[in-house]
Protein backbone atom coordinates (compact mmCIF):
# COMPACT_ATOMS: atom_id res chain seq x y z
CA UNK A 1 0.00 0.00 0.00
CA UNK A 2 0.92 3.29 -1.00
CA UNK A 3 2.38 6.00 1.76
CA UNK A 4 -0.78 8.55 0.76
CA UNK A 5 -3.34 5.76 0.14
CA UNK A 6 -2.30 4.29 3.78
CA UNK A 7 -2.36 8.21 5.70
CA UNK A 8 -6.22 8.32 3.75
CA UNK A 9 -6.69 5.30 5.63
CA UNK A 10 -5.13 5.76 8.76
CA UNK A 11 -7.33 9.27 8.84
CA UNK A 12 -10.75 7.40 7.93
CA UNK A 13 -10.22 4.90 10.23
CA UNK A 14 -9.69 7.64 13.27
CA UNK A 15 -12.89 9.40 12.22
CA UNK A 16 -15.36 5.82 12.23
CA UNK A 17 -13.63 5.12 15.77
CA UNK A 18 -14.26 8.72 17.01
CA UNK A 19 -17.69 8.67 15.75
CA UNK A 20 -18.43 5.24 17.07
CA UNK A 21 -17.19 6.48 20.57
CA UNK A 22 -19.30 10.05 20.18
CA UNK A 23 -22.63 7.46 19.61
CA UNK A 24 -21.20 4.91 22.41
CA UNK A 25 -22.16 2.21 19.47
CA UNK A 26 -24.29 -0.36 21.67
CA UNK A 27 -26.20 2.19 23.52
CA UNK A 28 -26.63 3.80 19.80
CA UNK A 29 -27.88 1.17 18.41
CA UNK A 30 -30.11 0.23 21.21
CA UNK A 31 -31.60 2.93 21.77
CA UNK A 32 -32.75 3.38 18.10
CA UNK A 33 -34.37 0.64 18.11
CA UNK A 34 -36.36 2.04 21.08
CA UNK A 35 -37.40 5.45 19.52
CA UNK A 36 -38.16 2.75 16.48
CA UNK A 37 -40.88 1.40 18.54
CA UNK A 38 -42.10 4.58 19.89
CA UNK A 39 -43.10 5.79 16.24
CA UNK A 40 -45.08 2.57 15.33
CA UNK A 41 -47.56 3.36 18.38
CA UNK A 42 -50.07 5.84 17.44
CA UNK A 43 -49.96 7.03 20.77
CA UNK A 44 -47.09 8.95 20.60
CA UNK A 45 -49.01 11.57 18.42
CA UNK A 46 -51.59 12.26 21.04
CA UNK A 47 -48.74 14.59 22.59
CA UNK A 48 -47.52 16.25 19.12
CA UNK A 49 -44.14 18.15 21.11
CA UNK A 50 -43.16 14.83 22.96
CA UNK A 51 -43.88 13.29 19.11
CA UNK A 52 -41.70 15.75 17.30
CA UNK A 53 -38.83 15.20 19.88
CA UNK A 54 -38.56 11.55 19.11
CA UNK A 55 -38.70 11.72 15.52
CA UNK A 56 -35.93 14.41 15.53
CA UNK A 57 -34.03 12.14 17.83
CA UNK A 58 -34.40 9.65 15.37
CA UNK A 59 -33.33 11.50 12.77
CA UNK A 60 -30.40 12.34 14.41
CA UNK A 61 -29.17 8.41 15.57
CA UNK A 62 -30.20 7.10 12.18
CA UNK A 63 -28.13 9.95 10.19
CA UNK A 64 -24.89 9.65 12.12
CA UNK A 65 -25.39 5.68 12.35
CA UNK A 66 -25.82 5.50 8.71
CA UNK A 67 -22.95 7.81 7.97
CA UNK A 68 -20.35 5.94 10.52
CA UNK A 69 -21.84 2.64 8.46
CA UNK A 70 -21.24 3.90 5.40
CA UNK A 71 -17.46 5.04 6.09
CA UNK A 72 -16.97 1.53 6.74
CA UNK A 73 -18.47 -0.34 4.08
CA UNK A 74 -16.97 2.61 1.58
CA UNK A 75 -13.06 1.99 2.91
CA UNK A 76 -13.54 -1.92 2.95
CA UNK A 77 -14.27 -1.72 -0.62
CA UNK A 78 -11.78 0.33 -1.75
CA UNK A 79 -9.11 -1.02 0.34
CA UNK A 80 -9.68 -4.59 -1.12
CA UNK A 81 -9.95 -2.51 -4.79
CA UNK A 82 -6.53 -1.04 -4.85
CA UNK A 83 -5.14 -4.80 -2.79
CA UNK A 84 -6.41 -6.93 -5.75
CA UNK A 85 -4.66 -4.52 -8.27
CA UNK A 86 -1.49 -4.25 -6.74
CA UNK A 87 -2.08 -8.01 -6.77
CA UNK A 88 -2.32 -8.08 -10.53
CA UNK A 89 -0.12 -4.98 -11.15
CA UNK A 90 -2.34 -2.29 -12.70
CA UNK A 91 -1.15 0.50 -11.83
CA UNK A 92 -4.02 2.82 -13.27
CA UNK A 93 -6.47 1.03 -11.49
CA UNK A 94 -4.25 1.30 -8.20
CA UNK A 95 -4.35 5.39 -8.56
CA UNK A 96 -7.94 5.46 -9.13
CA UNK A 97 -8.61 3.55 -5.85
CA UNK A 98 -5.59 6.29 -4.57
CA UNK A 99 -8.07 9.14 -5.63
CA UNK A 100 -11.09 7.60 -4.53
CA UNK A 101 -9.51 7.08 -0.88
CA UNK A 102 -8.82 10.91 -0.79
CA UNK A 103 -11.95 11.75 -1.64
CA UNK A 104 -13.46 9.18 1.41
CA UNK A 105 -11.05 10.97 3.79
CA UNK A 106 -13.03 14.57 2.86
CA UNK A 107 -16.07 12.97 2.99
CA UNK A 108 -15.24 11.51 6.45
CA UNK A 109 -14.22 14.24 7.48
CA UNK A 110 -17.29 16.50 6.69
CA UNK A 111 -19.94 13.57 7.85
CA UNK A 112 -18.08 13.30 11.04
CA UNK A 113 -18.04 16.92 11.96
CA UNK A 114 -22.14 17.00 11.42
CA UNK A 115 -22.46 13.86 13.57
CA UNK A 116 -20.67 15.84 16.43
CA UNK A 117 -23.01 18.60 16.03
CA UNK A 118 -25.77 16.28 18.18
CA UNK A 119 -25.33 18.18 21.49
CA UNK A 120 -28.77 19.50 23.03
CA UNK A 121 -28.52 23.33 21.69
CA UNK A 122 -25.74 22.77 18.64
CA UNK A 123 -28.73 23.16 16.02
CA UNK A 124 -29.53 26.66 17.92
CA UNK A 125 -28.65 30.07 16.51
CA UNK A 126 -25.56 31.41 18.61
CA UNK A 127 -24.88 34.64 20.10
CA UNK A 128 -20.89 35.55 19.75
CA UNK A 129 -19.56 38.25 21.91
CA UNK A 130 -16.23 40.15 21.66
CA UNK A 131 -14.46 42.00 23.88
CA UNK A 132 -10.62 44.40 23.08
CA UNK A 133 -8.80 42.94 26.22
CA UNK A 134 -5.91 45.78 27.85
CA UNK A 135 -3.98 47.82 25.36
CA UNK A 136 -6.36 50.33 23.94
CA UNK A 137 -6.29 50.82 19.88
CA UNK A 138 -4.32 47.84 19.28
CA UNK A 139 -6.91 45.14 21.42
CA UNK A 140 -9.68 47.41 19.69
CA UNK A 141 -8.55 46.59 16.23
CA UNK A 142 -7.80 43.25 17.03
CA UNK A 143 -11.26 42.99 18.54
CA UNK A 144 -12.48 44.87 15.02
CA UNK A 145 -10.66 42.06 13.08
CA UNK A 146 -12.61 39.18 15.34
CA UNK A 147 -16.23 40.48 14.69
CA UNK A 148 -15.26 40.28 10.81
CA UNK A 149 -13.48 36.78 11.32
CA UNK A 150 -16.58 35.27 12.50
CA UNK A 151 -19.42 37.56 10.08
CA UNK A 152 -17.41 36.19 7.29
CA UNK A 153 -16.96 32.61 8.63
CA UNK A 154 -20.94 33.11 8.72
CA UNK A 155 -21.35 34.10 5.38
CA UNK A 156 -19.30 31.37 3.93
CA UNK A 157 -21.79 29.18 5.38
CA UNK A 158 -24.93 31.00 3.86
CA UNK A 159 -25.84 32.56 7.35
CA UNK A 160 -27.15 35.81 8.42
CA UNK A 161 -25.06 37.80 11.08
CA UNK A 162 -27.35 40.30 12.91
CA UNK A 163 -25.24 43.03 15.27
CA UNK A 164 -27.29 43.17 18.32
CA UNK A 165 -24.56 45.74 20.26
CA UNK A 166 -21.83 47.49 19.33
CA UNK A 167 -18.98 49.80 20.96
CA UNK A 168 -16.23 51.56 19.10
CA UNK A 169 -13.34 52.00 19.96
CA UNK A 170 -11.62 55.65 20.45
CA UNK A 171 -9.65 55.43 17.19
CA UNK A 172 -10.11 52.19 15.44
CA UNK A 173 -11.76 48.93 16.08
CA UNK A 174 -14.17 48.31 18.64
CA UNK A 175 -14.56 47.37 22.67
CA UNK A 176 -17.04 45.02 22.55
CA UNK A 177 -19.27 43.90 19.97
CA UNK A 178 -22.36 41.02 20.39
CA UNK A 179 -23.55 39.31 17.11
CA UNK A 180 -26.05 37.19 16.54
CA UNK A 181 -25.47 34.49 13.86
CA UNK A 182 -28.71 32.59 12.56
CA UNK A 183 -28.04 29.21 10.94
CA UNK A 184 -28.60 25.30 10.99
CA UNK A 185 -26.14 24.08 13.85
CA UNK A 186 -24.18 27.73 14.27
CA UNK A 187 -23.81 27.04 18.29
CA UNK A 188 -22.81 23.76 17.27
CA UNK A 189 -20.00 24.56 15.39
CA UNK A 190 -18.87 28.15 17.20
CA UNK A 191 -19.14 26.82 20.69
CA UNK A 192 -15.41 25.77 20.63
CA UNK A 193 -14.12 29.70 19.48
CA UNK A 194 -14.73 31.00 23.48
CA UNK A 195 -11.60 32.21 24.79
CA UNK A 196 -9.06 34.48 24.84
CA UNK A 197 -7.16 34.92 20.95
CA UNK A 198 -3.59 36.37 20.52
CA UNK A 199 -2.20 38.70 17.98
CA UNK A 200 1.13 39.26 17.08
CA UNK A 201 1.92 42.08 14.34
CA UNK A 202 3.82 45.02 13.48
CA UNK A 203 1.40 48.15 14.73
CA UNK A 204 0.02 49.88 12.35
CA UNK A 205 -0.61 52.38 15.21
CA UNK A 206 3.04 52.59 16.07
CA UNK A 207 5.16 55.22 14.20
CA UNK A 208 8.30 53.01 15.10
CA UNK A 209 6.79 50.45 13.58
CA UNK A 210 7.34 48.56 17.02
CA UNK A 211 6.09 44.63 17.15
CA UNK A 212 2.97 44.68 19.33
CA UNK A 213 0.89 41.65 21.11
CA UNK A 214 -2.94 42.22 21.84
CA UNK A 215 -5.67 40.11 23.14
CA UNK A 216 -9.26 39.81 22.83
CA UNK A 217 -11.99 37.38 23.97
CA UNK A 218 -14.87 35.47 22.79
CA UNK A 219 -17.52 34.29 24.28
CA UNK A 220 -19.88 31.69 22.41
CA UNK A 221 -23.92 30.43 23.85
CA UNK A 222 -26.79 29.54 21.95
CA UNK A 223 -29.94 31.30 21.18
CA UNK A 224 -32.59 30.14 23.19
CA UNK A 225 -35.88 29.02 21.22
CA UNK A 226 -39.90 28.97 22.44
CA UNK A 227 -39.18 25.31 22.93
CA UNK A 228 -37.11 25.94 26.30
CA UNK A 229 -38.03 27.73 29.27
CA UNK A 230 -35.94 29.53 31.23
CA UNK A 231 -37.44 31.02 34.83
CA UNK A 232 -36.13 34.53 35.39
CA UNK A 233 -37.52 35.99 38.71
CA UNK A 234 -37.57 39.93 37.57
CA UNK A 235 -37.01 40.75 41.59
CA UNK A 236 -33.00 39.42 40.53
CA UNK A 237 -32.48 41.66 37.77
CA UNK A 238 -31.16 45.11 37.55
CA UNK A 239 -31.99 46.75 34.56
CA UNK A 240 -30.30 50.43 33.41
CA UNK A 241 -31.02 52.70 30.54
CA UNK A 242 -28.47 54.92 29.05
CA UNK A 243 -27.65 56.62 25.63
CA UNK A 244 -26.85 53.96 22.97
CA UNK A 245 -23.81 55.27 20.93
CA UNK A 246 -22.32 54.94 17.42
CA UNK A 247 -24.67 54.91 14.05
CA UNK A 248 -28.39 55.68 13.99
CA UNK A 249 -29.31 58.84 13.71
CA UNK A 250 -30.16 61.53 16.40
CA UNK A 251 -32.95 59.82 18.42
CA UNK A 252 -30.91 56.87 18.80
CA UNK A 253 -28.10 59.63 20.19
CA UNK A 254 -30.84 61.97 22.30
CA UNK A 255 -32.42 59.44 24.45
CA UNK A 256 -31.86 56.15 26.99
CA UNK A 257 -32.60 53.62 24.60
CA UNK A 258 -29.87 51.38 25.04
CA UNK A 259 -30.53 48.89 27.72
CA UNK A 260 -28.42 46.74 30.26
CA UNK A 261 -29.78 43.85 32.22
CA UNK A 262 -28.00 42.59 35.45
CA UNK A 263 -28.59 39.19 36.76
CA UNK A 264 -27.82 39.50 40.31
CA UNK A 265 -27.37 36.12 41.46
CA UNK A 266 -24.91 35.24 38.79
CA UNK A 267 -23.50 38.53 37.90
CA UNK A 268 -23.97 38.11 34.30
CA UNK A 269 -24.20 41.59 32.11
CA UNK A 270 -26.07 41.71 28.68
CA UNK A 271 -26.75 44.67 26.83
CA UNK A 272 -28.95 46.40 24.14
CA UNK A 273 -28.69 49.41 22.01
CA UNK A 274 -29.16 48.13 18.40
CA UNK A 275 -33.02 49.19 18.56
CA UNK A 276 -33.73 52.90 18.49
CA UNK A 277 -36.90 51.29 20.86
CA UNK A 278 -36.02 50.63 24.88
CA UNK A 279 -38.78 48.47 24.66
CA UNK A 280 -37.32 46.69 21.53
CA UNK A 281 -33.74 46.57 23.21
CA UNK A 282 -35.07 45.22 26.40
CA UNK A 283 -36.61 42.26 24.84
CA UNK A 284 -33.57 41.57 23.37
CA UNK A 285 -31.50 41.88 26.49
CA UNK A 286 -33.84 39.38 28.01
CA UNK A 287 -33.28 36.86 25.08
CA UNK A 288 -29.61 37.07 25.94
CA UNK A 289 -29.45 36.84 29.31
CA UNK A 290 -32.34 33.92 28.83
CA UNK A 291 -29.34 32.29 26.34
CA UNK A 292 -26.52 33.02 28.91
CA UNK A 293 -28.13 31.32 31.82
CA UNK A 294 -29.25 28.26 29.45
CA UNK A 295 -25.65 28.18 28.56
CA UNK A 296 -24.30 27.75 31.76
CA UNK A 297 -26.97 25.01 32.86
CA UNK A 298 -26.08 23.47 29.60
CA UNK A 299 -21.94 23.29 31.08
CA UNK A 300 -23.20 21.56 34.47
CA UNK A 301 -25.19 19.30 32.95
CA UNK A 302 -22.49 18.05 30.03
CA UNK A 303 -19.84 18.26 32.61
CA UNK A 304 -17.60 20.04 29.82
CA UNK A 305 -17.28 23.75 31.28
CA UNK A 306 -13.58 23.52 30.76
CA UNK A 307 -13.82 23.87 27.16
CA UNK A 308 -14.84 27.43 27.87
CA UNK A 309 -13.22 28.41 31.01
CA UNK A 310 -10.79 30.11 29.29
CA UNK A 311 -13.22 32.82 28.36
CA UNK A 312 -13.74 33.40 31.85
CA UNK A 313 -10.11 34.35 32.31
CA UNK A 314 -7.87 37.34 32.60
CA UNK A 315 -7.72 39.17 28.86
CA UNK A 316 -3.87 38.51 28.57
CA UNK A 317 -1.09 36.46 28.36
CA UNK A 318 -1.69 32.55 29.56
CA UNK A 319 -4.89 32.07 28.85
CA UNK A 320 -5.48 31.84 24.92
CA UNK A 321 -7.02 29.47 23.19
CA UNK A 322 -5.31 30.65 19.34
CA UNK A 323 -2.56 33.25 18.35
CA UNK A 324 -2.28 34.80 15.15
CA UNK A 325 0.94 35.70 13.75
CA UNK A 326 1.14 38.37 10.92
CA UNK A 327 4.91 39.76 11.40
CA UNK A 328 7.84 38.74 11.08
CA UNK A 329 6.74 35.36 9.59
CA UNK A 330 2.58 34.30 9.34
CA UNK A 331 1.03 31.58 11.22
CA UNK A 332 -2.09 30.68 13.04
CA UNK A 333 -1.75 28.22 15.59
CA UNK A 334 -4.15 26.61 18.14
CA UNK A 335 -3.02 26.15 21.32
CA UNK A 336 -5.44 23.75 22.24
CA UNK A 337 -5.28 21.06 19.27
CA UNK A 338 -2.04 22.30 17.71
CA UNK A 339 -3.62 22.69 14.51
CA UNK A 340 -2.13 25.43 12.19
CA UNK A 341 -2.08 27.70 9.04
CA UNK A 342 0.43 29.61 7.52
CA UNK A 343 -2.29 31.55 5.54
CA UNK A 344 -3.35 33.84 8.31
CA UNK A 345 -5.37 35.90 5.89
CA UNK A 346 -7.40 33.50 5.11
CA UNK A 347 -8.43 32.58 8.39
CA UNK A 348 -9.40 36.10 9.42
CA UNK A 349 -11.42 36.20 6.05
CA UNK A 350 -13.22 33.05 8.03
CA UNK A 351 -11.13 29.71 7.02
CA UNK A 352 -12.24 28.29 10.65
CA UNK A 353 -13.14 24.90 9.68
CA UNK A 354 -10.53 22.98 10.42
CA UNK A 355 -10.25 24.72 13.74
CA UNK A 356 -13.68 23.81 14.75
CA UNK A 357 -13.32 20.48 13.68
CA UNK A 358 -10.48 19.79 15.43
CA UNK A 359 -11.62 20.79 18.97
CA UNK A 360 -14.54 19.19 18.05
CA UNK A 361 -12.68 16.20 17.65
CA UNK A 362 -11.10 17.15 21.27
CA UNK A 363 -14.36 17.50 22.91
CA UNK A 364 -15.24 14.03 22.14
CA UNK A 365 -12.09 12.34 23.15
CA UNK A 366 -10.88 14.22 25.85
CA UNK A 367 -7.59 13.96 25.29
CA UNK A 368 -5.13 16.80 25.57
CA UNK A 369 -1.87 18.03 23.44
CA UNK A 370 1.08 19.40 24.72
CA UNK A 371 1.09 22.69 22.75
CA UNK A 372 3.90 25.17 22.78
CA UNK A 373 2.73 28.84 22.24
CA UNK A 374 4.49 30.73 19.09
CA UNK A 375 6.69 33.67 19.57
Amino acid sequence: MRAEAQAHIDQINAAILLLRRFLDWDRALKRLGELNEKVEDPSLWNDPKAAQEVMRERRRLEEAIAATRKMQTELADTVELIEMAEAEGDEDLVDDGGRALAELATSAERDKVAALLAGEADANNSYVEVNSGAGGTESNDWAGMLQRMYSRWAERHGMKVELIDHHSGEQAGIKSATLLVKGENAYGNLKTESGVHRLVRISPYDSSARRHTSFASVWVYPEVDDDIDIEINESELRVDTFRASGAGGQHVNTTDSAVRITHLPTNIVVQCQNQRSQHKNKAEAMKQLKARLYEAELQKREAEADASAASKTDIGWGHQIRSYVLQPYQLVKDLRTGVISTAPGDVLDGDLDRFMAAALSQRVTGERVDVEDVD
